[in-house]
């Protein structure tokens, strides 16, 4: 069980997971699903805020893979969000993407 309270923490410091939420989100909600995969971490900062302001809860995976992989952009990164928060999530990220086209 201590493994798991040290990787919460690992992650809350690293900005992947929010401070202050319960880890997993919503886990009451079921299962996470995959939103967005990307190397772009700019895109993928956007997409994390524009979740947050929107009350989203989301989480990167595979964040510690790709650093370690370096610049090659071997490894995209994942952003999810609960299954329930899934279609919502998507509607409002091509909104924003048809906004900025």
């Amino acid at each position: 069980m201590a493994g798991g309270v040290k990787s919460r923490t690992v992650a809350a410091d690293a900005g992947i997971w929010p401070r202050g939420r319960a880890f997993p989100p919503k886990a009451d909600r079921g299962i996470m699903k995959e939103l967005l995969r990307t190397n772009d971490v700019v895109r993928l900062s956007w997409a994390q805020a524009l979740l947050r302001d929107a009350g989203i809860d989301s989480l990167v995976l595979d964040h510690h893979t790709s650093l370690v992989e370096g610049s090659i952009g071997a490894i995209p990164r994942r952003l999810m969000v609960a299954t329930g928060d899934h279609r919502r999530a998507a509607a409002l990220l091509v909104a924003a993407e048809d906004e900025l086209r």
